[in-house]
């Protein structure tokens, strides 16, 4: 039996304003059994009042000091800088669920767990489109992963013994710590319990767009690192969407120039039923996660929409690679 003795909570965050507040006092209102907690915010470079607001809450504040913020550089800082046996990550647009810790805490009695995550929905999902289908991409069946999100809690044995976070990555960070965590043998459990309320506050196609591109550069980045190990890792995620990308976009282009070229309607309605074929398809398979078919029928069209900005994410980082030079940080709000 595992009894929790010492949290650490690590907050992270960069100009979230209100959300952070949200983020901080839930922490502060979590269900305590007992465990001494040590709340910890570390800020990447904030202009507002986020350092001030911590401080007056509690928390431990840490500002760091680096021209290229990442998520990674900030998680790491903040589980140094305690002692917990657990450390909790949270983003600073997210509001913890008071129960979460208390319950999910038990799943450490099995030695071989390292980190335990529970399900993060968006708090806002009729606030936009966007929010709306990017609610059920945060979706997950229950039990063992090979990766977890931003928000999850950590055995701090586990963090140590793989060194915690890749500072050198601006993305897929928790998924290329979690396949080190593997190597050495512990174990990732997603477990059917509500964790953390999130804020995604996206309303612009922009935002939309960098979020995507932000993603498909971290698939890029990390299935490089690890290319020639014995255990490749989203190898076959990079080769997926370079063949979607490359079949959306060749149908965009084979449908508008037939219908210049022939002067008819008719490739671009055939190119029009293909993609609503393809989202009817993904939207069935996705049909467990929500009851409200316009919401499933957003959802599978956003399933193949992204895959044009994710692959021009990794256009993006080849052509930096062969550049020599080093990603910035790729925010979308």
């Amino acid at each position: 039996m595992f009894v929790l003795q010492r949290l650490t909570v690590v907050v992270i965050g960069r100009n979230e304003g209100e959300r952070l507040a949200a983020c901080l006092r839930s922490v502060l209102a979590m269900r305590n059994d007992g465990w001494r907690v040590e709340p910890i915010y570390v800020d990447s470079g904030s202009t507002d009042d986020s350092v001030a607001l911590a401080e007056s809450l509690g928390f431990q504040a840490i500002a760091l000091q680096t021209e290229r913020p990442t998520a990674a550089k900030g998680r790491n800082a903040g589980w140094c800088a305690g002692t917990g046996e657990l450390v909790l990550f949270l983003d600073g647009d997210t509001v913890l669920h008071p129960d979460f810790v208390a319950n999910a805490s038990r799943e450490f009695g099995d030695s071989s767990v390292a980190v335990v995550w529970g399900h993060r929905r968006e708090s806002h999902p009729g606030a936009s489109i966007y929010n709306r289908v990017l609610d059920l991409d945060w979706m997950y069946q229950p039990g063992w992963t090979p990766f977890c999100g931003g928000d999850a809690l950590f055995r701090r044995s586990a963090l140590e013994a793989a060194n915690g976070f890749d500072e050198t990555l601006i993305a897929g960070e928790e998924p290329e710590l979690c396949r080190r965590i593997l190597g050495q043998g512990g174990r990732i459990l997603h477990v059917n319990l509500p964790m953390t309320r999130h804020d995604l506050a996206i309303t612009r196609w922009r935002q939309y767009w960098h979020r995507a591109s932000r993603a498909g550069h971290a698939y890029a980045e990390i299935a490089e690192r690890f290319r020639n190990s014995d255990n490749p890792f989203w190898m076959d995620e990079v080769k997926r969407n370079q063949r979607r990308a490359g079949v959306l976009l060749f149908v965009l282009i084979f449908g508008v120039l037939s219908t210049l070229v022939f002067r008819s309607a008719w490739p671009l309605l055939a190119m029009l039923a293909f993609y609503l074929l393809l989202a009817v398809r993904s939207a069935w398979k996705a049909r467990w996660k929500s009851n409200s078919a316009l919401t499933l029928l957003l959802y599978g069209i956003h399933s193949h929409l992204q895959q044009v900005p994710i692959f021009f994410g990794q256009l993006r980082f080849r052509r930096n690679q062969r550049a020599g030079l080093k990603s910035q940080l790729l925010e979308y709000k």
